[in-house]
């Protein structure tokens, strides 16, 4: 059965994550990891981890969280969408400031 994501997903997305899923099989390559040890350590099937490598959208969000935690790059979700790196949600901010600043008495 087709998932409906894949026929909503626009097609920079499909793009960023067909090279996110190809990124997870270079790094673990670059550690010497084999599907087998990444399968064992995430705790998924093999499916899932060989679609996760593929950048399925349907793959779970946990999924590639682990997956990324396995590879060393834990601190990833702790700063996508850190305040203070927003810059859209600054500028925003800074512009529903207002004029005045009154005490009141």
């Amino acid at each position: 059965m087709r998932s409906a994501v894949r026929d909503v997903l626009p097609p920079k997305l499909q793009r960023a994550l067909l090279k996110f899923g190809r990124d997870i099989a270079v790094a673990r390559k670059k550690r010497r990891l084999t599907v087998a040890m990444m399968v064992e350590r995430v705790g998924i099937s093999a499916g899932t981890y060989l679609r996760a490598e593929k950048g399925d959208p349907t793959v779970s969000l946990g999924v590639y969280a682990m997956i990324l935690f396995v590879l060393g790059f834990g601190d990833v979700f702790a700063q996508l969408l850190d305040g203070r790196e927003d810059e859209i949600g600054l500028i925003l901010e800074t512009e529903r400031l207002p004029q005045r600043v009154r005490v009141k008495q």
